[in-house]
């Protein structure tokens, strides 16, 4: 098969008609490319899994097979949106697995950042596989690459996270209908196919999700801690209107406790560190300033509702020389 790649001269999209004619073409070329056959797609609840999903789901309907793999690293209300958009409300075939048990017991004791990558994702390629060997008849896989996936991979900044890694038992054609966009692209495809804005316009996500924000050996407490703390960060930046203007927050729960007192009485907790950035390409970011009053709120939020936490920090390192990521 040709290798399909973005024309210099394609016009950018940013309208909701340039992004119709671009579903409308691609509707087209996965049905001549499919025919009546059946593809396969993992469906994290990222942005480009998601697009993809509700543009196969057009074009070709239960054809599809979406598995979502619940490896317990998802933020608060993840798994239960991609549930109701695609199952309740698109009607797709999607096939829930609930790994999360088998995820964190592998993960169990283990405190270097990259050894915690490499298990993740070689579980979920695991699950996933597994899933995949229960389906009968399957000659497609699916993905959400899209076009900085491919430029990265060509000059060798990082290997292309999506592409290969199933065993070779499961050999499938590829179809990737985003391939040629950019991530603004992307996004536009999305509003225009009818996906909720908190999933179109939703921050950029770790591969290892919430496991590389649970600093050191992940625990389940800890990892609750980092969850919910999340959800009040993102709930409080959305009130006030920064969940718009910055690039990328969240919160990151380290593996080392301090001496406080609630209730009156001595406790030994650990900290919940903020990270707010702003950035265009990822490549140096600047950190976002935060009105005081919402960061009072948000502490005051934190220690009162989120067990096991007895201090609020705010990361002040801009990139370089501090990662985005701390793991």
């Amino acid at each position: 098969m040709e290798e399909i790649r973005r024309p210099d001269n394609m016009e950018r999209i940013s309208t909701p008609e340039l992004a119709q004619a671009f579903i409308d073409k691609e509707i087209a070329a996965v049905r001549e490319q499919v025919g009546d056959k059946k593809v396969l797609l993992a469906l994290s609840g990222g942005v480009d899994s998601s697009v993809v999903a509700a543009l196969l789901i057009k074009a070709i309907g239960k054809q599809l097979t979406c598995v979502h793999v619940n490896h317990g690293l998802l933020r608060k209300g993840e798994p239960e949106q991609v549930i109701e958009v695609f199952r309740n409300q698109m009607d797709a075939n999607l096939i829930y697995v609930d790994a999360v048990d088998r995820f964190l017991d592998k993960l169990a004791g283990v405190s270097d950042p990259e050894t915690k990558r490499k298990i993740i994702g070689n579980e979920f390629i695991e699950v996933f596989a597994e899933e995949a060997r229960k389906l009968d008849d399957i000659h497609f896989l699916a993905q959400g690459t899209i076009w900085p996936d491919i430029l990265e991979s060509e000059h060798g900044i990082k290997a292309h996270h999506n592409a290969g890694g199933l065993p070779d038992d499961l050999s499938f054609e590829l179809v990737e209908p985003v391939k040629i966009l950019f991530k603004d692209e992307v996004r536009v495809v999305g509003k225009a196919l009818g996906l909720p804005d908190n999933m179109v316009y939703r921050q950029p996500f770790p591969g290892p999700g919430l496991g590389v924000r649970c600093i050191g050996a992940i625990t389940r407490d800890r990892l609750e801690a980092v969850r919910e703390s999340d959800a009040i960060l993102r709930e409080e930046f959305a009130a006030c209107g920064l969940a718009g203007k910055v690039w990328q927050y969240f919160t990151i729960v380290p593996d080392i406790r301090s001496t406080g007192i609630k209730n009156g009485e001595r406790c030994f907790e650990w900290p919940v560190i903020l990270r707010a950035v702003n950035t265009i390409d990822a490549m140096s970011a600047e950190i976002e300033e935060i009105p005081y009053p919402v960061l009072k709120k948000i502490t005051n939020r934190i220690l009162t509702e989120v067990n096991g936490v007895n201090r609020v920090l705010y990361d002040l390192s801009p990139k370089p020389c501090g990662t985005i990521e701390w793991e």
